[in-house]
């Protein structure tokens, strides 16, 4: 049995209502599904562009979720919208696409999950040891950039900075094989 229970397995009655039209509903699954889109968001985009992903899932939500036709793909519709928010503010940021989907994927659909768990570690052995520390305090650890600003004792500016070019980094070694 998948220990991971969906939005929707969660909160139906909730969801059916706001799907409905209750604007009461929908502002509370609004604010249910704000920590799930956060985490999201932090897989998905730069760490500086999280908050403005959050914001433009929740905008979209709000507005398109009456298109939603099975509530039962909520939760993964839900990822394509954060995901899609992160990738376009990316590119806007960066005027290209950093992350090649077509190549990461071609590269994941030639490994299996034991093969893909040891390049991860050489990946993150490669790096150099303040960028190793920065992925596994946040990707890991799960703390917050202050959290990790603070244990560093950088600025969370230069903790964004170093997060960023590490997890760059990373994704070279890995898809750049």
């Amino acid at each position: 049995m998948n220990a991971v229970v969906s939005f929707a397995e969660r909160h139906p009655t909730l969801l059916a209502a706001a799907h409905g039209g209750d604007p009461a509903a929908l502002a509370q699954v609004l604010s249910l599904c704000q920590p799930d889109i956060r985490r999201y968001a932090r897989r998905s985009c730069m760490i500086s562009d999280v908050d403005d992903a959050v914001q433009e899932a929740l905008l979209v939500l709000s507005r398109r979720l009456d298109s939603v036709r099975t509530l039962a793909a909520f939760s993964g519709w839900m990822f394509r919208v954060v995901q899609r928010a992160c990738h376009r503010l990316a590119r806007v940021a960066l005027s290209v696409d950093p992350w090649d989907d077509e190549r990461a994927d071609q590269w994941l659909a030639v490994r299996d999950t034991a093969a893909l768990r040891v390049e991860l570690v050489d990946a993150l052995e490669s790096l150099p040891v303040e960028y190793r520390e920065i992925i596994l305090l946040r990707d890991f650890a799960e703390m917050s950039i202050g959290e990790i600003a603070a244990h560093l004792k950088v600025s969370d500016a230069a903790a964004k900075s170093r997060l960023h070019r590490a997890r760059k980094l990373a994704r070279e070694y890995l898809v750049g094989k």
